[in-house]
C-alpha cells in the first residue's frame, strides 16, 4: 500500500481522477481515495495547506490504511542557484525551518521530543524516482526541503533558510508529514517541482507556474508507479 498526498487540488486531482475500483471516506474533512494505481494499491488524498492538516492527513492515513511508504507531491520554491522553475527536487531529508525554540538552547529547527533537526526521508526510493525523472527527461535534484507557515517571498528569508538549513527547496507541509512518518516508522520520499524562486516575485511566479509544476510532479509520481 503507498499512500501519496498533495496538499491543493491542483497537486493531487489528476492522481485522484485515475484511480481505478475508488472508495472514497471522509475523516475531519479530508478525502481518501482508495484503490488501485497501476496494479498498486494506494491511497491518495488532499491534505490542504500547512503543517497542520499536512499532520492530520498523515496520521489518519497511516492509522486507517497502514501504508507501507508515502509520497508527499506538490510544488515549492527554489532556494538556490541551478535550481530553476520547472526542475524537480526530491528530498534528502525535511526540516522544519519555523521550529525554533533557540531561547531554551536548543538548536534552531529541533523538534523537541525526538530531538532531531533533519527526518529522513527514504533513500532507495528517493533514488527510484529520480531515476524516473532521469527517465521522462526532467532535471532533477536531492536535496533538503525546508517547510513551515509561511509562503516564503522575500529574498532575506529565503536567504535565511537557505544559509540555516542548506535547503534546496521551501514548501508547507512536507517536513510534517516527514515528522509523523518519522514517528511510526513509515518510509516516505517528496517531490517538489519548482513554481518560483522563493524570493522577492515568487507570488506572482507561482501564480503562473503552479499548474505546470504540479503537473511536472504528477508525471514524476506517474512515472514511479509504472516503473516500480
Amino acid at each position: 500500500m503507498l499512500g501519496i498526498i498533495g496538499s491543493m487540488d491542483v497537486e493531487i486531482d489528476a492522481l485522484k481522477k485515475m484511480v481505478e475500483n475508488a472508495n472514497t471516506v471522509t475523516v475531519s474533512g479530508i478525502e481518501y481515495v482508495s484503490g488501485q494505481l497501476f496494479d498498486k494499491d494506494v491511497v491518495v488524498a488532499k491534505c490542504g495547506v500547512g503543517k497542520v492538516f499536512a499532520s492530520v492527513c498523515a496520521q489518519t492515513m497511516i492509522l486507517n490504511y497502514h501504508p507501507d511508504a508515502m509520497i508527499n507531491t506538490g510544488v515549492g520554491g527554489s532556494m538556490r542557484d541551478g535550481i530553476s522553475i520547472l526542475d524537480v527536487v526530491i528530498g534528502s531529508n525535511a526540516v522544519q525551518h519555523d521550529m525554533d525554540t533557540s531561547a531554551v538552547g536548543d538548536p534552531v529547527g529541533m523538534i523537541s521530543g525526538i530531538n532531531t533537526i533533519y527526518l529522513p526521508c527514504d533513500a532507495e526510493i528517493s533514488d527510484q524516482i529520480r531515476n524516473c525523472a532521469d527517465k521522462i527527461g526532467v532535471k532533477a535534484h536531492i536535496g533538503t526541503v525546508a517547510s513551515g507557515d509561511v509562503f516564503v517571498s522575500d529574498g532575506a528569508l529565503k536567504k535565511k533558510i537557505r544559509f540555516a538549513f542548506d535547503a534546496s527547496v521551501c514548501e508547507m507541509e512536507g517536513a510534517a508529514i516527514a515528522q509523523v512518518c518519522y514517528i511510526n516508522g513509515v518510509k516516505l520520499a517528496i517531490v517538489r517541482t519548482v513554481s518560483d524562486g522563493g524570493a522577492d516575485g515568487g507570488g506572482m511566479d507561482y501564480l503562473t507556474f503552479k499548474h505546470k509544476a504540479a503537473a511536472q510532479s504528477i508525471r514524476v509520481v506517474t512515472e514511479y508507479l509504472k516503473s516500480y
